[in-house]
């Protein structure tokens, strides 16, 4: 392992004056990402239990899904970018957001979560450019890459910004390697080799990693990127943008709706879950009422459903990644975003290339969603990138 240098001493309060440091986390979509984040909170809080992290959540999709995650979390203030890339159409959009979380949370630091294909070379420098121009409000910490081991073959090879990701680092996190042949966490290694790069490196255990390695590392090729430092990779970058960076996916909007209310038919989504094929379908984001008992992947969805113990319907957050699901119930004492407040499911799909057409009509008649108990329901699908 390749180990980055580790802070001296515990995170400390905001209350001590100076700037707000800035944790960028990227990587490819289904990752980790949100895991890896969710995993330091306990660690920082048993350090210091009045820490405060606030979180900068970007995603494609028009709901807000993994925010709300956060915040059953714990975490002390969320902000979600929602409808495109941070590092592109959205870029415009951090000043104010940072801003607002300075305000209303006053965080010992912030992490900013991007999209699973933003461009993090683009993003630190925006960051370091608000630092200069707040006379140091915020200080760019570092940029930490999220590698998927299990399926990072597959997709770098055809992804031009899960390489980007992997070269604008200044410490790379290989996730999902636990039921892998070491064969395959080689051939990782490998591939990271062919960008001739020296990055600092570790595993995560399912996900955990320790804080002292993801903050204070030696970020110092984050905070010293300037538009000479990238050269003319930014150029390109920018020319081809169109082509090879938001047309790497397509996303799908999803909206079930009854005006009597309802649930989702726990058994006819797990049949959507358990049959989307991979290469097809990169992630499946939803919140959604659900009656009886919802089964995360690693459970056996054959038992037969026992009657709900609790409240008729229970809210939940699901997060699909090739192939495997979790449920997350959402809080009572969490208030739902707008964006899914309204509806019985609100859910994102991000597809590979040329196939939001053909999954479009396949939720539309295979009635992979429909109301429990076979109810009269809305379901609404539409092509948003």
């Amino acid at each position: 392992m390749t180990t980055p240098t580790a802070p001296t001493s515990p995170p400390t309060t905001a209350e001590t004056k100076g700037p707000i440091p800035i944790t960028i986390i990227t990587g490819f979509l289904g990752s980790g990402k949100t895991t890896l984040i969710l995993n330091l909170l306990p660690q920082l809080r048993a350090a210091n239990p009045g820490y405060r992290l606030a979180l900068l959540k970007n995603e494609f999709g028009d709901v807000a899904v993994d925010s709300q995650l956060a915040a059953s979390g714990a975490i002390s203030g969320v902000q979600e970018l929602l409808g495109g890339c941070i590092c592109c159409n959205l870029v415009g959009q951090l000043s104010t957001a940072l801003a607002e979380l300075r305000a209303t949370v006053a965080p010992d630091r912030i992490v900013v979560e991007t999209s699973g294909s933003a461009f993090p070379a683009t993003l630190a420098l925006e960051v370091n450019r608000l630092a200069r121009e707040t006379g140091g409000a915020y200080a760019l910490d570092g940029v930490v890459s999220v590698v998927d081991v299990e399926n990072w073959k597959g997709y770098e090879d055809t992804s031009y910004t899960a390489r980007l990701q992997a070269r604008y680092t200044d410490l790379i996190v290989f996730n999902k390697w636990e039921e892998c042949e070491e064969r395959r966490f080689d051939e990782c290694l490998d591939r990271l080799g062919d960008l001739e790069l020296d990055t600092p490196w570790v595993r995560s255990d399912k996900g955990w990693v320790s804080m002292d390695l993801v903050f204070g590392i030696d970020g110092g090729l984050a905070r010293g990127l300037d538009e000479h430092a990238v050269g003319g990779h930014d150029h390109e970058h920018k020319d081809d943008h169109s082509h090879d960076h938001q047309s790497e996916v397509e996303v799908l909007s999803i909206e079930l709706k009854s005006s009597e209310g309802g649930a989702v038919d726990v058994g006819k989504l797990h049949t959507l879950l358990k049959t989307a094929p991979r290469e097809e379908v990169y992630r499946i984001k939803a919140v959604l009422s659900a009656a009886g008992t919802v089964r995360n992947s690693d459970e056996d969805t054959g038992i037969p459903t026992p009657p709900p113990d609790g409240p008729l319907h229970s809210r939940y957050i699901l997060n699909w990644a090739f192939g495997r699901w979790t449920f997350t119930p959402v809080g009572t004492d969490v208030k739902e975003h707008e964006s899914s407040s309204d509806s019985i499911l609100r859910m994102t799909m991000i597809l590979a290339r040329y196939e939001s057409t053909k999954w479009k009509k396949r939720l539309e008649t295979a009635g992979f969603l429909a109301i429990d108990g076979g109810g009269e329901a809305e379901l609404s699908v539409t092509k948003i990138i």
